[in-house]
């Protein structure tokens, strides 16, 4: 689990819109925690080379005049690799940012992976009797403090600030549970090389499974091809047919959706 003492960054995206494929960011925040505890933050806004809405810019606040004179993405992308190489990467609904950061550097041949924790999905298996996990109920609900919300820098303070709360009001045993659900460790079958688990994308798209002689064991599509595919070898009590199923995997192919 992550420890204490790992070096973490705390991120939120400000975009155009809600779709990775279609839609640019406008603005990153990013707080950057090292494991001494240092804390450093950083943000930029960038122009998107699309254009704001008025409902986007009354909910950031964020206008097209004001990212007009801001650099490209790709004038700050080695500053944003450089601040989250190393770190987990640690965002309020991570699919969101993590999947537009991605495809930003995507577009630039650049190939960008790093370790995901997603604050949504910690906030309901550590309070499991709330119905509502969206940042701003965890503000009211943990007591967090914003100056500027749904601005980039302010959101991801108060993800850190969160990450903070949670280390005093659960224990570290509870905290350790939460991360294994979301971050499983396969148990693979000796036969199965597990090199590919390094190449495995966390993107949308579909995969095969295959057994001995080339037989194809099971097929599907995947919101997530690393979690869904890394879900057929859980290290853990599963049932019969799961089991068998993973046992007899010897090799795993799998096509990603790159414009999803």
């Amino acid at each position: 689990m992550p420890h204490r003492t790992q070096a973490l960054a705390f991120v939120d995206l400000e975009t155009t819109g809600s779709t990775p494929g279609n839609d640019r960011i406008t603005e990153i925040g990013i707080v950057t925690v090292d494991p001494d505890g240092t804390v450093n933050t950083w943000q930029q806004l960038v122009n998107p080379g699309a254009y704001i809405s008025p409902f986007i810019e009354q909910l950031t606040g964020i206008s097209n005049a004001m990212v007009a004179d801001a650099p490209a993405f790709a004038e700050v992308a080695d500053t944003v690799r450089e601040r989250l190489t190393g770190r987990l990467f640690i965002a309020h609904n991570a699919r969101f940012d993590y999947g537009f950061l991605k495809h930003e550097f995507r577009r630039l041949g650049i190939t960008f992976r790093a370790s995901v924790l997603c604050t949504v999905k910690m906030s309901r298996a550590l309070f499991p009797e709330h119905k509502k996990h969206n940042l701003d109920s965890l503000i009211e609900r943990h007591d967090l403090r914003a100056e500027a919300r749904h601005r980039a820098l302010a959101d991801a303070q108060l993800i850190q600030q969160f990450w903070q709360k949670i280390h005093v009001d659960r224990s570290i045993d509870q905290i350790a549970a939460a991360l294994r659900l979301q971050n499983p460790q396969p148990k693979l079958p000796p036969q199965l090389d597990g090199a590919f688990i390094d190449q495995l994308p966390d993107n949308p798209g579909s995969y095969r499974l295959y057994g001995a002689n080339n037989t194809l064991l099971h097929t599907a599509k995947a919101k997530d091809l690393r979690q869904q595919i890394l879900a057929h070898f859980p290290d853990g009590p599963c049932s019969a047919r799961k089991q068998k199923l993973a046992q007899s995997v010897t090799r795993v192919e799998w096509v990603e959706e790159l414009d999803a």
